[in-house]
C-alpha cells in the first residue's frame, strides 16, 4: 500500500509539475496587478537589455517606434519607416492643429460649432451628430480625443479652417514642418474605405505625437476614461484602455480598420521620463496594447530623467555693455527639461558651462548668453541654452554721461 500511494504521489506531482506552468504561461498580463504586471515585463526586459533589437522582433505589429518624447530620441524601433494604413490614429494630427488653434487664440473652448452635413455625414465612431445642431469646441475635443469620434473631429476641422479640405491641407502642411517625410493625409478622421494614399509611419506617427504634447492641456482629454456629453444623454468611453489599466499614461490615440489593422499612439510619464510608443498594424486589439506596454516598460526599465543643475561652481554673472545694469545672470530657459540617461549612468555625468564674457545692451529676457553641455562619460548626451534671465535696457546718452562724470569723480577724489 506504501508503494502504492508513493507511486500515486509522484504520479500526482508530475503531473501538477506540468499544468502549472501552462496556467501561469495562459495568464494574461491585463488580469494581473500593476505591480505583479510590472515586475514581470522588467525581469524579461533586464535580461535583454544588450538586446533591443531582438526584443522588438517580439513586437506583435507591422511596425513600432519608442521615443523620448522630450529629446525626440528613437529607443526601439521595428519597421520605422514603413508606410502604413494610420486609421484613427491619424486624429492626433487634427487634435495637433485643433491645440494650436485653441492656444493662439484662433478658437476658444467656449465657442459654439455648428455642425454641417458633411460632419454629420461621417460614418464609423461617432456621436450621431445631426446637420445643424451645436456643440461647444470643448464638446467636441472630448468626443474626438476620448471617443475617436469621426463627426466631432469633422466639425471641429471645418470650425478651424472653413472646409473640411482646406482643414485636411492643413494636416499635410504641419506634417511636412514637423519632418514627416512619408505622410499623406487624405481626410481629417482615418477612414480609409475610399483612401488610397493615407498613409504614414511609426515614425512619423511619433513625430506628431511629440508634438501633440507640447500642449499639456491635451491630456486634460486624453486622460478621460469615462465621460458624457449632451447634458449626460450620451456616454463616451475611451478607446485607449491603457488609460486605465496602465500606471503613468497619458494618451494618446488608438485606430482600427480592416486596412490597418489596430493601432496606438500610447504616451506615458514616470519619474519625468516621457515616452511614446506607437504600434502599427497589429492583427488585434490585445496585441496592439501588450505590445505597447512592453515597449514603455522597456524604456522605463532602461532608461531615467537626469535633471541638470546649475550652481555657483560653473556659473559666472556676463557682463553688459552700455546696460543700465552691469551683469546679468544666465539661466536654463522655461521650456528646458530633463536629459534622457542610461539607467546605471549617472554617476558618470559632467556638465560643462560656456559663457560669452559680454554681451551689447539692449538684452532681451531669453537671450541665449552660452550653452550648458552635459556628458556621460565622455559622450555628449545634452547641450542646453543658457538664456538671460531679465532684460537690460541700453543705457541712452544723458545716463552715459552722468556715469562718465561719476565715474570722473571718483577719481579724482581717490
Amino acid at each position: 500500500m506504501k508503494k502504492k500511494f508513493t507511486a500515486l504521489l509522484l504520479t500526482l506531482c508530475i503531473l501538477f509539475g506540468c499544468i502549472v506552468p501552462v496556467f501561469a504561461d495562459q495568464t494574461s498580463v491585463a488580469d494581473m496587478t500593476e505591480t505583479e504586471e510590472l515586475a514581470v515585463d522588467e525581469n524579461m526586459i533586464y535580461s535583454q537589455e544588450a538586446q533591443a533589437v531582438e526584443f522588438t522582433q517580439q513586437i506583435k505589429a507591422k511596425s513600432a517606434v519608442l521615443m523620448d518624447a522630450d529629446s525626440g530620441k528613437v529607443l526601439l524601433a521595428l519597421n520605422e519607416n514603413e508606410a502604413v494604413y494610420p486609421a484613427s490614429v491619424t486624429k492626433i494630427m487634427s487634435l495637433l492643429l485643433i491645440c494650436e488653434a485653441i492656444d493662439s487664440g484662433k478658437i476658444a473652448l467656449g465657442d459654439s460649432v455648428t455642425v454641417s452635413e458633411t460632419a454629420a455625414s461621417r460614418g464609423g465612431s461617432q456621436i450621431w451628430l445631426e446637420p445643424g445642431e451645436t456643440m461647444t469646441v470643448n464638446d467636441l475635443l472630448k468626443a474626438t480625443a476620448v471617443y475617436s469620434a469621426n463627426d466631432a473631429c469633422t466639425a471641429l476641422g471645418e470650425h478651424i479652417a472653413g472646409s473640411d479640405e482646406a482643414f485636411v491641407q492643413q494636416m499635410n502642411e504641419k506634417a511636412a514642418q514637423l519632418g514627416m517625410t512619408n505622410t499623406t493625409f487624405e481626410n481629417c478622421t482615418g477612414l480609409d474605405d475610399t483612401a488610397s494614399n493615407h498613409l504614414t509611419t511609426a515614425y512619423d506617427v511619433a513625430l506628431m505625437s511629440q508634438a501633440l504634447l507640447q500642449y499639456p492641456f491635451i491630456t486634460d482629454y486624453t486622460t478621460i476614461w469615462m465621460d458624457t456629453l449632451r447634458n449626460g444623454e450620451t456616454e463616451i468611453v475611451n478607446t485607449n484602455k491603457l488609460i486605465r489599466f496602465y500606471n503613468g499614461a497619458t494618451g494618446l490615440k488608438t485606430g482600427t480598420t480592416e486596412k490597418a489593422g489596430c493601432c496606438v499612439s500610447a504616451s506615458a510619464t514616470r519619474n519625468g521620463l516621457n515616452l511614446i510608443a506607437v504600434v502599427m498594424g497589429s492583427e488585434n486589439s490585445s496585441d496592439r496594447f501588450e505590445s505597447a506596454k512592453s515597449m514603455l516598460n522597456w524604456g522605463f526599465a532602461n532608461y531615467e530623467n537626469y535633471t541638470p543643475v546649475l550652481d555657483d561652481s560653473l556659473i559666472t554673472e556676463v557682463a553688459v555693455l552700455h546696460g543700465k545694469e552691469r551683469s546679468i545672470r544666465p539661466v536654463f530657459a522655461e521650456d528646458v527639461k530633463g536629459v534622457l540617461l542610461k539607467k546605471g549612468t549617472s554617476e558618470s555625468v559632467t556638465q560643462k558651462v560656456e559663457l560669452v564674457s559680454e554681451i551689447e545692451a539692449p538684452v532681451e529676457k531669453g537671450q541665449q548668453l552660452g550653452t550648458l553641455t552635459v556628458f556621460a562619460a565622455e559622450e555628449v548626451i545634452a547641450e542646453i541654452p543658457l538664456v538671460a534671465d531679465k532684460e537690460v535696457e541700453k543705457l541712452g546718452f544723458f545716463s552715459s554721461l552722468w556715469l562718465l562724470l561719476c565715474s570722473l569723480g571718483k577719481e579724482k577724489a581717490e
